[in-house]
């Protein structure tokens, strides 16, 4: 990595010991706003990893949602998820787009999975930089049994419940609630790991309009066994921002299209999917002018 992942540790070093992140996530921390004091840091990471001509297509369908969050109406941002970057990128480049780019990135909170706040403290420290609401995810679940599984059962009950109350005080208060609906990263060796969650459809049912966001360009590279080991290098970013839409138009266009479900999670597998087939569309064309934009 040479003196690109040297200056990249260099700010790690320096975030660490003033992040002020909780090790331990419980039903009484589980909204956090973002850092000040952080933020700075990781904005002057993602300068350093940027190429000239990095930016957003779509800004003005951003700041028409914004509009719609400040006249009261709850309203998701949809991301693809690359890597542990993704929120820092997009962050910062809303922020950097004139106008109300600053009101925007400032309003965002990020729904993000306990794992990486309890296990991983570096990538805590790097989200700390942004406002965040902290939830179990079902699938971390998975593998536990006896007394162990009871008990996570009952604390991911807990912190789910302390996570939604948080969600409804704050989705109506002018604020754009950012969801990555894959739930995790995408890893090629895993296509799986593309594929929408279910749970996003609970957002979907509960939201009044949304943004779906692709993201081409990739400046921390995911490692096959420990996000430790992730990689990073420059790269030209293109982010496009959709057109606003109905999350129960939307939703209900799935359903109908599709005759109807007689089993609700097939129903929320199939929001699901089309959410993550239209971010697919999204990531080809911007990827063809990412393409122009680098000759």
């Amino acid at each position: 990595m040479g003196t690109l992942g040297t200056a990249f540790r260099d700010i790690i070093e320096q975030v660490m010991p003033i992040a002020k992140s909780p090790s331990l996530i419980t039903e009484k921390n589980v909204f956090q706003e973002g850092d000040n004091n952080i933020l700075p840091f990781i904005d002057k990471m993602v300068e350093t990893l940027i190429l000239p001509g990095s930016g957003l297509e779509g800004f003005g369908n951003l700041e028409e949602l914004y509009s719609k969050a400040e006249a009261g109406k709850s309203c998701l941002l949809l991301l693809e998820h690359y890597s542990n970057m993704d929120l820092s990128l997009f962050s910062y480049l809303v922020r950097k787009a004139g106008g109300r780019g600053g009101e925007i990135g400032n309003s965002i909170i990020a729904i993000a999975g306990m794992k990486l706040s309890e296990e991983n403290p570096m990538v805590s420290a790097l989200a700390s930089a942004y406002s965040r609401i902290i939830i179990y995810p079902s699938r971390s679940l998975k593998g536990l049994e006896g007394e162990r599984k009871k008990t996570e059962l009952l604390r991911s009950s807990a912190i789910n419940r302390a996570a939604l109350k948080a969600l409804n005080d704050v989705k109506t208060r002018g604020r754009l609630i950012l969801v990555f609906p894959s739930g995790t990263r995408y890893r090629s060796w895993d296509p799986s790991s593309k594929r929408g969650v279910r749970e996003i459809d609970s957002y979907i049912k509960s939201f009044d309009y949304m943004c779906m966001v692709s993201i081409n360009g990739i400046v921390l590279h995911v490692h096959e066994s420990d996000m430790k080991d992730d990689t990073i290098s420059k790269d030209l970013v293109y982010i496009t921002i959709s057109p606003v839409l109905s999350c129960e138009k939307f939703r209900e266009n799935i359903i109908t299209a599709s005759g109807g479900f007689s089993d609700a999670a097939d129903r929320k597998q199939a929001v699901a999917d089309a959410i993550m087939a239209e971010l697919e569309k999204m990531h080809i064309e911007g990827e063809k002018r990412r393409n122009l934009q680098k000759k």
